[in-house]
């Protein structure tokens, strides 16, 4: 792996975020039908062990791999064949006690935690999975030392196992379990068991590749001790555990309250306080769906921005950052105006078989489309505080916004004349404060400020066009071409020509507006060929 070129800040992004591609493609065609399988209420009980699982997996390689990732880059960039080896050890050590804490923990208190989320019936879905936090936290380890060292491909690789693994299982098990006439729960358990056999076949993997890629060569370097190892480790990635975990035990909670309040407050039976929350999950998926595509860009950002900080490369710093900037509000803008333009009959085109679910779910999704934007921007700011050394602020952020969120929830979910409708606003506000509050350090801690007008401006106004754009063709066809018809077919046909026609006017506009920059994209394969077919600048 130390003869490898080391890959750019975007060449990297680019590899993760193609293999992020293939995984949400491959994503897509096991959620939507799992969705179509499982319905609302099956949904939340899926859901309720991914909260669980979340902030178990949160909190052990949130901010660790990037610790490790950093350390071994630095080791790397000098040479220091023996360091990166200790480091690799060190790390291996760690992540094994703490994947095998988790999954003991989460399987056998599944019926507690269960409980504690006021789903009772979610209890064998966490059991179920439990193994994958283990092979996930030494997953973790693994792909940030390759990470560390410039190489993003087998991180891309495994990740695309994971996913056909997932697919290829959890499907067609979650329907059986279903077709022989078990319970939601047991379904949603069965779907489950695809992830956690995805997530050992990737850790055989990555196993693999790096017992056939060792480097093998002699230095003299002295590495550090184990106890000085894992104190850089810790110092530098429990401040980031603690900001995600945040996120993760505020999602906790939050689930809590929705659940409580729709059975306690508004007096619904467990399975029906199910359904609802299912159908925001349905809603919320979307979002969560674009929003993984951001962290292919974080991943690259840190030691690549943190590189050029080091060697006071001020404006080198600011033109990665800022390119990243760019690059997310190109992605993220549209993305969430559409979505929220076309909510329901996107909800209707995933969902064919769950037409009532999909239609209480359009409305979550037009108010969580532009939370998309907001959590996008999050995932970004976090990491550009985190390169500037400012691991602590994200902390107090996220829970600023989580104490929103929570509030509101509270609030707005116990009101019967607002109830589940008061989930993806208080979302939206969520992650609003949080935004603000970030956007505000960053200039704040940035040597060269960022200019927020000129970064955000033309993407926004290029973004509400192509909203209008699609929400236009999406009524047209409807009315034109189907009469009106609220058959599916008529509903996905004019779904997907307004989906065309926006992706088509954001592409001119972009060129255009002139949005795009020739550096956004020189380092990305074969950019140099796309900068000339786009004359970009």
């Amino acid at each position: 792996m130390s003869s490898k070129r080391k890959q750019s800040f975007l060449g990297g992004a680019a590899i993760l975020a193609a293999a992020v591609a293939i995984v949400k493609v491959i994503g897509a065609f096991y959620k939507f039908p799992l969705n179509n399988i499982l319905g609302g209420e099956g949904k939340t009980y899926f859901d309720t062990a991914y909260r669980i699982y979340n902030f178990l997996l949160t909190f052990s390689t949130a901010g660790l791999p990037l610790a490790i990732s950093k350390l071994t880059s630095q080791a790397h960039a000098q040479g220091r064949e023996n360091e990166k080896r200790k480091i690799f050890r060190v790390s291996l050590v760690l992540f094994l006690c703490l994947g095998t804490v988790g999954s003991l923990f989460m399987f056998f208190q599944a019926d507690g935690l269960a409980g504690f989320l006021e789903n009772s019936l979610a209890a064998q879905p966490i059991r179920a999975l439990a193994p994958a936090v283990f092979c996930v936290c030494l997953l973790a380890c693994m792909r940030g030392y390759t990470q560390g060292q410039g190489n993003m491909t087998p991180t891309a690789v495994s990740q695309v196992l994971e996913a056909l693994l997932k697919l290829a299982v959890g499907l067609p098990l979650a329907w059986y379990v279903l077709h022989i006439g078990l319970s939601l729960d047991m379904g949603a358990a069965g779907a489950i068991l695809g992830v956690t056999m995805g997530t050992a076949v990737s850790l055989l993997f990555l196993t693999g590749y790096l017992a056939t890629h060792r480097n093998r060569a002699e230095t003299l370097d002295v590495p550090s001790g184990s106890g000085q190892l894992i104190r850089q480790i810790l110092a530098f990635g429990i401040p980031i555990t603690l900001s995600n975990s945040a996120m993760s035990i505020i999602n906790i909670i939050d689930t809590k309250i929705v659940m409580g309040q729709l059975q306690n407050a508004l007096l619904l039976s467990e399975p029906d306080a199910a359904l609802l929350n299912g159908q925001y999950s349905m809603a919320m998926d979307m979002p969560n769906m674009v929003a993984s595509f951001v962290y292919p860009v974080t991943m690259s950002l840190i030691p690549f921005a943190a590189a050029a900080l080091a060697r006071q490369d001020n404006a080198g710093a600011d033109r990665i950052i800022s390119s990243a900037f760019r690059i997310i509000a190109i992605l993220a803008l549209p993305a969430g105006v559409g979505l929220s333009a076309l909510a329901t009959p996107i909800m209707v085109l995933v969902l064919p078989t769950q037409r009532e679910d999909a239609l209480a779910a359009g409305p979550h999704l037009q108010v969580l489309g532009i939370a998309l934007i907001f959590i996008c921007l999050m995932i970004l700011t976090n990491a550009i505080l985190q390169t500037y050394g400012r691991e602590r602020i994200p902390i107090f952020t996220v829970i600023a916004g989580g104490v929103v969120k929570v509030v509101m929830n509270y609030i707005l979910v116990g009101n019967p004349d607002i109830n589940i409708h008061g989930a993806p606003i208080s979302t939206l506000c969520c992650y609003m404060v949080i935004v603000g509050l970030n956007l505000y350090f960053v200039w704040k801690y940035s040597p060269q400020k960022p200019r927020y007008l000129s970064l955000f401006a033309k993407p926004v106004a290029a973004s509400v066009l192509m909203g209008i754009g699609a929400w236009a063709v999406y009524g047209l066809s409807d009315r034109l071409l189907f009469g009106g018809s609220d058959a599916y077919l008529a509903v996905a046909a004019s779904a997907l020509l307004g989906i065309c026609a926006g992706v088509a006017v954001y592409g001119v506009l972009v060129i255009a507006l002139r949005i795009l920059r020739a550096e956004d994209v020189r380092s990305i394969p074969h950019g140099e060929k796309l900068i000339k077919l786009l004359h970009l600048k």
